[in-house]
């Protein structure tokens, strides 16, 4: 059974940190890439970043380049979203998904159809 698991999600101010983790069980890790999206309350679930656990390749939106690093630790079949400098406008619950194959551009609303698999999701909430 696929199983993806959020977790690290809280409550920060603006300007902190957070670091969420996706682990994944089920399928071969490394044959997938993992996205991660972001739903805000009344607003379309939309594409933050994605890495390809193959070769760690990585794509993220222009709204969290800089401040968002995506990364993998294929050892643990885990993949971490680190977020620095978050703004208040960054709250939302926070998903990972995966599919086969590489990630080969930001995962955009096409992706919400092609990634098979979902995680739960993670409340990310931003105090101004």
């Amino acid at each position: 059974e696929v199983q993806l698991v959020e977790s690290g999600g809280d409550l920060v101010q603006a300007g902190g940190s957070l670091r969420l983790s996706c682990a994944a069980s089920g399928f071969t890790f490394d044959d997938y890439n993992i996205a991660w999206y972001r739903q805000a309350p009344g607003k379309e679930r939309e594409g933050v970043s994605c890495i390809s656990n193959s070769d760690g390749s990585t794509y993220s939106a222009d709204s969290v380049e800089g401040r968002f690093t995506v990364s993998s630790d294929n050892a643990k079949n885990t993949v971490y979203l680190q977020m620095n400098s978050l703004k208040p406008e960054d709250t939302a619950i926070y998903y990972c998904a995966a599919k086969w194959g590489p990630c080969t551009t930001v995962p955009g609303r096409r992706g919400l159809y092609e990634y098979n698999y979902w995680g739960q999701g993670t409340q990310v909430t931003v105090s101004s």
